[in-house]
C-alpha cells in the first residue's frame, strides 16, 4: 500500500476489536434502527462510542433504552458540531479498528467482516466502501455522487485531486481504519470542515488507502440531513474550502514528519 511509515504497522496476525464512533444530534428518530444494524455484528468485546452534542429531543434517551453494555455514550458540554463530535469519539475509541457512522444510516449485513477483514490482509489503513441510497421511509434513491472504486485505490495522487475539485468520493459513514492512523488524525484541527476528507486525506497522503466495491450500508437521505458540497457553493466559500484543503495537507505532512522520526 505504499511507504507505509514503521509506526503505522500492518494489523495482521490477531483478532482485531472493533469500535464504532457516532456522532449524535437530534437523532430520535432513526438512531435505535441505525444501531440495532450495528449491534448484531459486532462481538461482546467490541463497543460503540456516542458523542452527543446537546440533543434537545430524546436521543440519549433512546440510545440508554437499548440496554446494551456495549455502547457508551458521552456529552459534549456545549454544542460543537459534528467534526468535533466525531473526533472526540475517535480519541475515546479503543478498538483495533475503528468504524465511523452517522446516526440514520442502516448497516448492511457482513459490514463489519467485510471491512475488517479487508484492512488485515491488505495492511491498509483506512478502507472506504461504496454504499446505497434511501429515503426517510427507507425506500431505493437515485442520487448522483461519485463514490470509489477498486480501481483507484492505489492513485492516491488522483484521489487528492479530487478531494480538491470537491468531488463526492469519500464519506465517513463508508470508512474504517486502523487504529495506528489515529495519531496522525487527532486531534481535528477546529478549522476543518469535514472528517470525511480530512482522514481521506491522511490515509492517501501516507499511501496506505483501500476502496472496496461492496455496498456495505444504505444511506438515508431525508430532510435535516442534506449537506452541500464544494460545487455547489458560492465562489468565496468555494475558495475557502480550498484554502482549507490546502492547510489540511500542510499540517497532515507535518504529523507525519513528526511520526516518522
Amino acid at each position: 500500500m505504499g511507504l507505509v511509515p514503521t509506526w503505522l504497522g500492518s494489523g495482521q496476525g490477531r483478532q482485531m476489536t472493533v469500535s464504532v464512533c457516532i456522532a449524535t444530534y437530534q437523532g430520535q428518530d432513526y438512531v435505535e434502527r441505525q444501531l440495532r444494524s450495528i449491534l448484531e455484528q459486532i462481538g461482546p468485546g467490541d463497543e460503540v462510542i456516542v458523542v452527543d452534542d446537546c440533543s434537545r429531543d430524546r436521543t440519549v434517551e433512546i440510545i440508554e433504552s437499548i440496554g446494551d453494555a456495549r455502547i457508551a455514550v458521552h456529552r459534549n458540554p456545549v454544542n460543537r458540531r459534528e467534526v468535533f463530535s466525531f473526533g472526540q469519539a475517535i480519541e475515546l475509541a479503543r478498538g483495533d479498528i475503528i468504524f465511523l457512522s452517522d446516526q440514520d444510516d442502516v448497516w448492511l449485513p457482513g459490514r463489519v467482516e467485510r471491512m475488517t477483514e479487508s484492512l488485515r490482509t491488505s495492511g491498509a489503513a483506512l478502507v472506504s466502501s461504496s454504499f446505497e441510497w434511501m429515503d426517510a421511509e427507507e425506500r431505493p434513491l437515485n442520487v448522483a455522487f461519485d463514490g470509489v472504486s477498486s480501481q483507484t485505490s492505489n492513485r492516491h495522487l488522483s484521489n487528492i485531486v479530487d478531494i480538491f475539485l470537491g468531488k463526492t468520493n469519500y464519506f465517513g459513514c463508508a470508512m474504517a481504519f486502523q487504529r495506528r492512523l489515529v495519531p496522525l488524525i487527532t486531534p481535528i484541527p477546529a478549522y476543518v470542515e469535514s472528517h470525511d476528507l480530512w482522514i481521506a486525506l491522511a490515509a492517501n497522503q501516507i499511501g496506505s488507502n483501500l476502496h472496496i466495491d461492496d455496498k456495505t450500508l444504505r444511506k438515508r437521505r431525508h430532510g435535516s440531513n442534506t449537506t452541500s458540497t464544494v460545487s455547489n457553493r458560492s465562489l468565496p466559500l468555494k475558495v475557502w474550502a480550498r484554502w482549507i484543503f490546502l492547510r489540511s495537507m500542510a499540517d497532515l505532512a507535518a504529523r507525519w514528519r513528526r511520526l516518522s522520526v
